[in-house]
């Protein structure tokens, strides 16, 4: 929590308080429901917390946003960041119905109310379309932009025009290259955000149409 302090000093009393349940309510939820690596759990606001907010580095959302998590896994990074943005709707889906249980009894007891937990597939989403969407490494750049290009709103709300948001890792340009053509990216290396050795060779990447 002192990192996420550190590194948002603008979080309210409430949003604090609710970064600060997510530890004992993880640790509850992966003792049965393995949804965080047993070695990973102790790093839970570094690995997790602090890597999802990441997006809001760049990422400037107005109130009335939609925002859909891709392959939410236990809520990342749609939970924290529904905590950040509080009148911004965040719908998380991942194929797997347990994930997705443990999105919903996270969010009811944090009070939650801007986020929408479903288990679906991208690439078979029939309903409403969103302003961006967000993942960490689910799926390749190629495969992210096939699934996502179908889900993102004409309709222009925000600063950064309606596209894909991605926490990826390693070598991130080999992935560029497999974007059609056409596709504008920007990348954004977290180590220049934060300074812990974890960031290392992690970084955000943006792809607009």
């Amino acid at each position: 929590m002192e990192q996420i302090q550190a590194y948002f000093p603008e979080l309210s009393a409430g949003q604090i308080e609710r970064y600060r349940q997510l530890d004992a309510l993880y640790r509850e939820w992966n003792a049965r429901i393995n949804v965080i690596s047993r070695k990973d759990i102790d790093h839970l606001y570094e690995h997790h917390v602090l890597h999802s907010l990441a997006i809001t580095r760049v990422l400037t959302l107005v109130p009335g946003s939609r925002v859909l998590d891709l392959g939410t896994g236990g809520g990342f990074p749609g939970v924290p960041l529904a905590i950040y943005y509080p009148e911004v709707h965040f719908t998380c889906i991942d194929g797997t119905l347990k994930k997705i249980t443990v999105v919903k009894e996270v969010c009811s007891a944090l009070g939650l109310e801007n986020v929408t937990a479903l288990q679906a597939r991208a690439e078979e989403w029939k309903g409403e379309k969103f302003d961006c969407v967000v993942s960490r490494a689910v799926a390749s750049l190629d495969k992210l932009e096939a699934w996502c290009r179908p889900l993102i709103s004409q309709k222009q709300r925000n600063p950064y025009p309606n596209g894909l948001w991605v926490l990826k890792g390693g070598e991130v340009h080999k992935e560029l290259k497999l974007l059609s053509r056409g596709a504008y990216y920007e990348v954004f290396p977290l180590g220049e955000w934060f300074e812990e050795e974890w960031f290392e060779e992690k970084y955000l990447i943006y792809v607009q149409w």
